[in-house]
């Protein structure tokens, strides 16, 4: 889900930071704070003189806290707020007993794919309006054509000589050319220009929507090659508008609605407006200065060093992230990436390990520790009615696709917030999202009848909060497997 608006880093002060992230996030005010202050250093660090910014590295963070507290969503709304490119990877995954192929790179080779795509989403939204008047241009002809084909069937003679001349210039890659039409009247001329223009105003007035055509579309085919790296064999996509030789262009056939073809039309030429080299340089220029890598369950790598057996391999994972995270230059498939400023947030619950059983020198890596606080029945309560987000506003609307009138009272509210914090006290902790299979048990049985209430008015209170849930609470085993 995006924000409705993208506001400029440099309009925005740590307190608002903080302010915009409370719409989304219940609490956890240092974790806030701390992220906050990071990205203004960003911008703070953008008006320094050159020979002084390169020297100024990210802080970064080193979130502790128990599942379901708001580790990822805080650092994940940090970087929607300002359209930063982030990737969230799980240290587990370097772990994976024979896990080969891709190395601790590839979650920066993702991060600049990802950056890549974000960039050129922006500038065709640019080009979009300008795009779709050619595309309502390429359609009106191509309908214009059909309509006509049968009716400038009359040909002329042609003599050996334009015969010759027309084999020797054919283009293979095109269609046969038809053969030569007599030439149009000027009456006819203009009532081709009339015809086109009355395709064209059905076309954006959308009366032609639902209408099938078929159309004839370019699919990349891109290739892989084979890329050795410390962990194994990696493929790597080769970047087909870079490369042209490398980049076959297969075109099908598709039959498509009107809708469908405008759409389509629209972003072949959005895609033929925009400057790929100058995408894929500002791609990594964001990635280089305010690219946002989320690394979790960290702690899982946390090895005590009195242990033999995995805890080597979680060692060897600690040192693969330390020099990226220190800063090196990583090669991917658009070009060379550099990690000096990119800002890394790792997250752990730390259960079974804590922060200093990690590496010294990747605990240096990670200067500022926040602890986040675990979630109780009213933290639940304010999440599940505070956040633009809030779960009851969700099912709300989700039931108003239906016809049906969904309402929650005050009391019902408390009532669903002490059960998750009582089912998190009694069975494993997994913070607020057990709010997530606490609601979606309660409104199961409205979800599947809600088609037989169009245009009712359904009020959930205590009483039928009790109903649905209290049975499951008070067996324990049992919530255990359903809630």
């Amino acid at each position: 889900m995006r924000p409705e608006t993208i506001i400029p880093i440099e309009s925005l002060t740590p307190r608002q930071i903080v302010a915009e992230l409370d719409k989304y996030i219940v609490g956890q005010t240092k974790a806030k704070r701390a992220v906050a202050i990071a990205l203004r250093n960003r911008y703070r660090r953008q008006q320094l003189p050159p020979e002084l910014r390169d020297e100024i590295l990210p802080k970064n963070i080193l979130m502790i806290g128990p599942t379901g507290v708001g580790k990822t969503e805080i650092a994940r709304r940090l970087a929607m707020l300002v359209r930063a490119p982030f990737i969230k990877v799980e240290a587990t995954k370097f772990t994976e007993v024979g896990y080969v192929g891709r190395d601790v790179d590839s979650m920066v080779r993702d991060l600049t794919n990802i950056a890549v795509r974000m960039v050129e989403q922006e500038k065709i939204q640019e080009v979009r309006p300008k795009a779709q008047r050619r595309a309502y241009e390429r359609l009106a002809t191509l309908l214009l054509d059909k309509t006509e084909r049968p009716k400038r069937g009359r040909r002329r003679e042609i003599t050996p000589l334009e015969m010759l001349f027309q084999i020797l210039h054919q283009d293979d890659d095109e269609e046969d050319e038809a053969p030569a039409i007599e030439e149009e009247t000027p009456d006819e001329k203009a009532d081709r220009r009339t015809r086109r223009r009355h395709i064209l105003e059905q076309l954006k007035s959308g009366a032609r929507d639902k209408e099938t055509i078929e159309i004839e579309v370019e699919e990349n085919l891109t290739p892989f090659v084979q890329v050795f790296s410390p962990q194994g064999i990696e493929e790597m996509g080769l970047d087909t508008d870079l490369l042209p030789p490398f980049g076959p262009r297969s075109r099908s056939k598709r039959v498509v609605t009107i809708a469908e073809a405008i759409d389509i039309y629209t972003q072949q030429e959005a895609r033929k407006m925009i400057d790929r080299s100058a995408v894929i340089s500002e791609a990594i220029q964001r990635v280089e200065q305010t690219g946002i890598i989320f690394i979790d369950e960290i702690d899982k790598i946390a090895g005590s060093g009195r242990t033999v057996g995995p805890d080597v391999s979680r060692e060897g994972v600690q040192r693969d992230l330390l020099p990226i995270i220190e800063g090196s230059t990583v090669t991917t498939k658009f070009g060379p990436v550099r990690t000096d400023h990119i800002l890394f947030i790792a997250a752990g619950a730390f259960h079974t390990s804590k922060p200093s059983d990690l590496i010294p020198e990747l605990q240096g890596r990670l200067p500022i520790r926040v602890e986040l606080e675990p979630l109780g029945a009213e933290d639940f309560r304010r999440i599940l009615t505070e956040p633009k987000n809030a779960l009851t506003k969700q099912y709300q609307q989700l039931m108003a696709t239906e016809g049906v009138q969904l309402e929650f009272t005050d009391d019902a509210i408390d009532e669903i917030a002490r059960i998750a914090s009582e089912v998190n006290a009694r069975t494993e902790n997994i913070g607020a999202r057990r709010l997530h299979t606490v609601m979606e048990r309660l409104m199961e049985d409205l979800s599947f009848e809600a088609p037989e209430h169009a245009g009712e008015r359904i009020v959930i209170d205590r009483a039928y909060v009790q109903a649905k849930l209290a049975d499951i609470v008070k067996d324990t085993d049992l919530s255990r497997y359903i809630l």
